[in-house]
């Protein structure tokens, strides 16, 4: 719990100096304003360290774009390819480029024993980088991405895990050695938010809406289809597409509030709650390495997931805590697992 409290000073510090550097930045309007989004998620906020155990992730939007081609940071040839994936190329949509990068481990349950535990989850790190492509609406949000990443070793899951345990002065974990092989992997997703019931008025400037979303995932990483959707009810809710966690597809968007404008600050409270069911045709941190023999557990088909927040929006600033329950994802899971994750999304 104690690291849960020095990484959220870590976030309140990051947020005020954000804050003060694009102060003189204000005066320009929200559409050419990036994005920069931090994540942290940990299962030490509900108290456990096992299974999804921890994860960060870092993603950069671009400002908003009438085509894809005002980028000039784009190739040509890459422009090109964008405009022929289906949704990219919209003439009503404003279009948003962003770059991620992040990190995610997994362990067992018991990480202090040196053998290798038989039906429980593998040890697996995977490190990634990926590139998000948005094209959006007042109502809809699709999201394309791609994310080239490796499994195993190289993913330096190990070094991060235990280098954060020994500077906390708690056990490593001593089964690193049965971890998932290299394997470099991909992923491709798609997903579509819409906003539905936005903008409704209970009470003054409180009001609430809904946003639902769908979507699918290719690759080696993970294949799957899901769909879920967020009810949010507070004071001055963003007209944005909602938080999220660290999932494939997820959608980025600037937290702007409707009276936000040079000179005038606008600041916004919310709760929210959420849910999502997952069909999951394949998982390499369940099912194992996808060409070389490893260790596996025979995963769920199908996972759900509930979570409830709190948001916290000023100007271009959002502060996002979401406590997610997941129901088991193996068999043989003693029970389903709890996480934290906060986010910080930071505009400028």
């Amino acid at each position: 719990m104690k690291s849960c409290l020095r990484f959220g000073k870590i976030f309140i510090l990051i947020f005020f100096y954000f804050f003060f550097l694009s102060a003189s930045a204000w005066p320009k309007s929200p559409s050419e304003l990036q994005t920069l989004q931090l994540f942290y998620e940990n299962d030490l906020f509900s108290g456990t360290d096992e299974y999804y155990t921890n994860a960060f992730q870092m993603t950069w939007l671009s400002s908003d774009l009438s085509e894809y081609d005002d980028d000039t940071r784009l190739p040509k040839w890459f422009v090109s390819v964008i405009n022929s994936i289906p949704f990219s190329g919209d003439p009503k949509s404003v279009h948003n480029v962003g770059i991620l990068l992040g990190q995610q481990i997994y362990t067992p349950s018991n990480t202090q024993t040196t053998t290798r535990i038989e039906n429980d989850r593998p040890y697996a790190g995977f490190l990634y980088g990926g590139l998000a492509l948005h094209s959006k609406t007042d109502s809809k949000l699709d999201t394309m991405e791609i994310v080239l990443g490796v499994v195993g070793p190289a993913s330096k899951a190990e070094l991060a895990q235990n280098t954060v345990h020994d500077l906390r002065g708690i056990p490593k974990a001593k089964g690193w050695d049965n971890q998932l092989h290299n394997e470099p992997v991909i992923r491709l997703s798609w997903q579509r938010k819409w906003r539905l019931l936005s903008d409704r008025a209970l009470w003054g400037p409180l009001g609430y809406d809904l946003i639902s979303r769908a979507g699918i995932t290719l690759g080696n990483v993970r294949t799957s289809t899901s769909a879920g959707g967020e009810i949010r009810f507070g004071y001055n809710i963003p007209e944005d597409f909602g938080s999220d966690v660290i999932r494939a597809g997820a959608g980025v968007s600037a937290p702007i509030i409707g009276t936000s404008k040079p000179g005038k600050t606008s600041f916004g409270a919310h709760i929210f709650a959420g849910s999502q069911i997952e069909a999951v045709g394949h998982d390499i941190f369940l099912d194992g390495n996808t060409w070389q023999h490893s260790q596996s557990v025979d995963k769920k088909p199908l996972v759900v997931d509930i979570s409830l927040g709190v948001s916290v929006s000023m100007n271009m600033f959002k502060l996002t805590y979401r406590h997610l329950f997941k129901t088991k994802e193996f068999e043989n899971q003693k029970q389903g697992h709890a996480i934290g994750s906060l986010t910080l999304a930071l505009s400028f």
